[in-house]
């Protein structure tokens, strides 16, 4: 008997790396796309609205539904990524206007309806930092007894992005992703030590822009924009899936090696904010002999990742 598709909703800010997941997602058979909400991160809200609403134009998306979210975090101002992602969040690329309008609801109201309506537990899958989600969990906490699973981009075992410490999406809101913790589902982590490690070959890039078909080539183009590393020829990147990968983890899991681990994250100000301790400790230490121990939430945190077989999972989703 074939499976039946994971119902899944993305919360993203479109940017390079969330469209890539954006055309995963579409395009997997196993995966339900039943409705994607914006919030500020990788360029305003607005912009990640317009981004994402092309990105699922040019995928051939079905009628899926896209809201507009939170504008900033909780507490601290917006701080963009358009360095990265490009002045308009998509790699400068030139689209065009998308033709596809959001939903006439605000991003946590979206995610409440959908993920109530679903007539199977749904997998959340926030790729962005976490303010929409920390708002849904504070407002509307029934929406737990339907979420399966949540699968978040974001954290970080060892090195951070943003800072030395912190990657962007939780250095980016650190009370929501404090939230999240909370949530009372099973969460898995997929940080920077797996996200930065799954690399599409430039061979493999240059094919996809080389292609016909508005979804595939757009997949080249992004990879493109976000190379590994340094080409010497300049001519042939290779390109990371970045936020893509979380995606292929809900279509594939046995890809990902992970681990149930206490997982906090830092809030307090300075140079260790927003970044996510994970205790891999096999013991108690003194904090806790002496009475100075915490009880964080336990997550499933990524390790490892079978690079190879991500790769050829999305390359033959995206040009099916």
């Amino acid at each position: 008997m074939t499976a039946q598709p994971i119902p899944v909703v993305i919360d993203c800010d479109t940017g390079v790396d969330d469209a890539l997941a954006l055309l995963f997602a579409v395009r997997h058979p196993g995966i339900d796309l039943r409705a994607v909400t914006c919030v500020a991160g990788n360029t305003d809200v607005d912009g990640v609205v317009r981004n994402t609403l092309t990105v699922l134009e040019r995928a051939g998306a079905g009628d899926v539904p896209v809201a507009r979210g939170a504008e900033r975090p909780l507490i601290e101002a917006a701080r963009s990524a358009r360095h990265v992602h490009g002045t308009d969040g998509m790699g400068d690329l030139g689209l065009p206007a998308p033709a596809r309008r959001p939903a006439d609801v605000d991003a946590v109201t979206l995610l409440r309806r959908e993920i109530l309506a679903s007539p199977r537990p749904v997998t959340l899958v926030p790729t962005a930092p976490l303010t929409n989600i920390a708002l849904l969990l504070r407002t509307h906490p029934e929406v737990t007894r339907n979420i399966e699973r949540i699968v978040f981009m974001g954290g970080a075992v060892a090195t951070g992005n943003a800072t030395a410490v912190a990657e962007f999406n939780v250095w980016h809101d650190p009370e929501a992703a404090a939230v999240l913790l909370t949530a009372g589902v099973p969460i898995t982590m997929y940080g920077l030590d797996v996200f930065q490690r799954v690399v599409v070959p430039g061979a493999d890039v240059r094919r996809l822009r080389a292609s016909t078909e508005p979804g595939a080539r757009l997949a080249g183009d992004l990879l493109a924009h976000r190379p590994a590393a340094p080409d010497p020829d300049g001519d042939d990147p290779d390109g990371g899936l970045g936020d893509a990968g979380a995606v292929c983890a809900v279509a594939d899991p046995g890809g990902l090696t992970t681990r149930l681990l206490p997982v906090e994250v830092s809030l307090a100000p300075g140079p260790t904010r927003g970044q996510t301790v994970v205790d891999r400790r096999p013991r108690p230490g003194e904090a806790e002999i002496h009475g100075a121990g915490r009880e964080p939430a336990l997550v499933d945190v990524a390790l490892d990742v079978d690079v190879a077989r991500y790769v050829k999972l999305y390359l033959e989703t995206v040009t099916a």
